[in-house]
């Protein structure tokens, strides 16, 4: 059973779908953001990668959320190749906020070293 505290959390959370829902129908405009030529590389591969999988069979929560966050990488992959301006050392794409934004999620759940 939920504490007092998590079901505030929850509701929350809830509400912040509801704002997501909202801001995904938005026209929001692309952000020009540099990537890293291996980072950019990778994203590239990533939608460049051959993939013969039928619909996905039951998963779990963090399954599905793997492939997500997979499929995310995908699509940068594709901006990169389609708009990407290759430099020495780093590519500039434009890149539609819901990209970033996943981004960014993903990057608050990898693992950090202790301090």
């Amino acid at each position: 059973m939920d504490s007092e505290w998590q079901q505030v959390y929850r509701r929350e959370a809830e509400l912040l779908g509801e704002v997501g829902a909202v801001l995904a129908e938005a026209d929001l405009p692309n952000i020009e953001i540099r990537l890293p030529r291996a980072l950019a590389e990778a994203a590239l591969a990533a939608w460049q990668r051959e993939y013969h999988e039928g619909p996905p069979a039951p998963e779990t929560y963090e399954q599905r959320v793997l492939r997500h966050r997979a499929a995310t990488l995908s699509l940068i992959g594709l901006s990169i190749e389609s708009v990407g301006r290759w430099s020495d050392d780093y590519v500039t794409v434009d890149l539609h906020p819901q990209f970033i934004g996943e981004a960014l999620t993903a990057a608050d759940f990898q693992p950090r070293p202790p301090r």
